[in-house]
């Protein structure tokens, strides 16, 4: 009897082993298993897949303006501190203007000499117009002159025929009426000459009109520059960190400040695997890091016809040496809705968590050149029917 008891333990024993060993087993492939799917639900991977597509890869962004002078000087007037708040038009530095007050000062002086010689145009004008009517007058004279001598030439030639003259006489009003037929012809040519003169002055108007506006164009850049002397901000906004200071030598397109209005959006760069039900108009949540991640509202706005990497300084070129497929990001705008009060704290380049409810309806949005139905995807593309002859096109380089 104690030997069947203890072979009876054993067999207990080892069954109760055995079963442990399987609900062990068991328990480990469950908690693998649960493991696994909690992986592939985070990576929506399938079998789960999840309407919002959510990135880290987005910032705040806005209308950055960076203020920069026009012209080159001694700064002698700074009114702003940094990350003040301004208004449009209010002045923020301002240039020593004491050379281009001169400037003005010696632009504005030429054109009055320009202007005074224009209008000595009249003056030149009219005298020009005078001497062409006393040169018509002279020919008028000439010509009576020239009649006389002719009738006192023809009753000389007359006398001097029957003797009554004597051929000195004769050819002494012959000389006369030479003389009053080159009078006439010198009138003539000192009216023609009177004339080319009323044509020159004439013709120098325009020449005097343009050397007016020539010297108002410089008045008028003078102003400007002296304007510019004036650094004011553009809209309204906050103003960065303020680097120039009283006295500094500034150059023209120096940075001295930033100005940040208050119109301001999120850029999400979505994975191009993200990218296949994202629409237009599609609403948008966000999530703040700097803001305790509070949660505020957007909608797309905008997607970019290309991406990031096709606008960086290097383009990268696949086409050489090894290639590893990596996803590419394609930024997406989203519109900051209004109504929000922790909408005004965000700052640009804060970091957010966006997501897009991609279940929403939305605006296919159109691709880059888009004209028509033909740039859709899918659309047959194109081709260039056959010449006249039957010749086949030419192939597309």
């Amino acid at each position: 009897m104690p030997e069947t008891t203890t072979t009876t333990t054993t067999t207990t024993t080892q069954q109760t082993s055995n079963r442990n060993v399987i609900v062990s087993g068991l328990l480990f492939a469950f908690i693998a298993l649960v493991g696994i799917l909690i992986v592939l639900y985070a990576w929506n991977l399938p079998p789960f897949h999840s309407a919002l597509q959510t990135t880290e890869n987005a910032l705040v962004r806005g209308q950055v303006t960076i203020i920069s002078p026009q012209l080159s000087g001694y700064v002698v007037e700074v009114d702003v501190q940094d990350y003040q708040l301004v208004h449009q038009g209010q002045l923020l530095m301002r240039i020593d203007d004491r050379i281009y007050r001169q400037r003005l000062d010696q632009a504005q002086a030429q054109l009055a000499t320009q202007r005074a010689a224009l209008a000595n145009f009249e003056q030149s004008r009219r005298t020009a117009s005078a001497t062409i009517a006393q040169n018509q007058a002279a020919v008028a004279n000439a010509a009576a002159q020239s009649r006389r001598a002719e009738a006192d030439l023809r009753r000389v030639e007359e006398l001097a025929a029957d003797g009554s003259l004597s051929a000195r006489e004769r050819d002494a009003a012959r000389a006369t009426r030479a003389q009053t037929v080159a009078a006439t012809e010198q009138a003539r040519a000192a009216l023609e000459i009177a004339r080319q003169n009323l044509r020159t002055v004439d013709v120098n108007h325009a020449a005097l009109e343009a050397a007016v506006a020539n010297a108002e164009a410089a008045v008028r850049l003078a102003e400007i520059d002296l304007a510019n002397t004036r650094i004011t901000a553009p809209r309204d906004g906050q103003l960065g960190q303020v680097s120039v200071r009283l006295g500094a030598f500034v150059n023209a397109g120096a940075q001295l400040t930033a100005l940040v209005p208050r119109t301001m959006w999120v850029v999400a760069n979505l994975k191009e695997t993200q990218m296949a039900d994202v629409r237009l108009g599609q609403p948008v949540t966000f999530t703040v890091d700097a803001l305790n991640h509070a949660r505020l509202r957007g909608h797309v706005e905008q997607i970019s016809p290309a991406t990031g990497a096709e606008f960086s300084v290097i383009v990268p070129d696949n086409a050489t040496g090894n290639f590893v497929k990596i996803a590419q990001r394609i930024p997406v705008r989203i519109r900051i809705d209004p109504d929000q009060a922790l909408a005004a704290r965000l700052r640009p380049g804060m970091s957010v968590v966006a997501s897009i409810d991609t279940k929403a309806a939305g605006q296919l949005p159109p691709g880059p050149g888009y004209v028509g139905d033909a740039d859709r995807v899918g659309s047959p593309v194109p081709t260039r029917a056959p010449d006249a002859a039957g010749a086949s096109p030419e192939p597309a380089r």
